[in-house]
């Protein structure tokens, strides 16, 4: 079941970027739960594949990544070893893939949520931050899902980890039906992984409505939806809290967005 979590005012926020679970074998605050930031509300959980191939993905999808490592190989000759590599990287770069991003970072998420390509759209709608719970997703897996989670003492695959017990697409949607789904941490294959705190969620060929399926088979989702009065504000407070493309995205293109967000004049201003 998803539960929704309006959020109206500043004060509204602080329950969000600090909800960690207390572990008492740790005698820590850690949390596995994951976010993600949309800037309109009415925006829907999908992947890029999706989106890109609609009816026709499952038939792409194997013409775009054997394309994508016959041309990409030079740059990262590993993608030629795992499907999931392949992947990985080239949702990094843009390619159509069936990956969908979140971030362990709450801070991120609201970075995505309040920062529109438009920024005359900041105040014209709703955005909303998805939370899903890695633990109770990991849970729902084939037994040797989780053996290998167990032998790695670990609750979040890795590429070589999810190689072991999936070597293709065809494998791991028959595994994962349309109940099931694994979240993997990618390699720190670039800056900007490591900046956005970078997880994927791996979504089985299967789940055609995400919504539907985390609807259907969770109990920890949340949706955060954070009012259009409230976004400029909160914008300004990750600035201070030094949460801006200037971090987000690595070089000279994350100092250029930031600059270029940092001197907009509001139409309301612009005399």
């Amino acid at each position: 079941m998803i539960k929704t979590v309006e959020i109206n005012t500043i004060e509204d926020v602080l329950p969000l970027i600090t909800e960690q679970e207390y572990r008492p074998d740790l005698q820590r605050n850690r949390s596995l739960y994951l976010y993600r930031g949309m800037t309109d509300v009415d925006f829907k959980l999908t992947t890029s594949l999706s989106r890109n191939c609609k009816s026709a993905k499952k038939a792409l999808e194997p013409c775009i990544l054997n394309n994508f490592t016959k041309y990409g190989c030079l740059e990262d000759p590993l993608i030629e070893k795992s499907v999931w590599r392949q992947m990985i990287l080239g949702q990094h770069h843009g390619l159509p893939t069936r990956l969908l991003d979140w971030s362990q970072s709450p801070l991120i998420a609201l970075h995505f949520a309040t920062t529109e390509h438009n920024l005359d759209d900041m105040t014209a709608h709703d955005c909303i931050i998805w939370r899903i719970d890695i633990k109770e997703l990991h849970a729902m897996l084939p037994g040797r899902y989780k053996k290998v989670l167990s032998d790695n003492q670990t609750s979040v695959f890795t590429v070589n980890m999810l190689s072991e017990v999936a070597a293709d697409l065809d494998q791991y949607d028959e595994d994962m039906q349309d109940s099931a789904m694994v979240v993997v941490e990618p390699p720190s294959i670039d800056p900007r992984i490591v900046n956005q705190y970078s997880f994927f969620a791996i979504v089985p060929d299967a789940v055609n409505n995400i919504e539907e399926f985390f609807d259907k088979y969770t109990n920890n989702t949340v949706r955060y939806v954070i009012s259009k009065d409230l976004r400029w504000r909160i914008r300004d407070m990750l600035d201070q809290q030094n949460i801006s493309e200037r971090i987000i995205y690595s070089g000279l293109d994350g100092l250029s967005k930031w600059l270029g967000r940092h001197y907009y004049v509001n139409k309301k201003d612009d005399k």
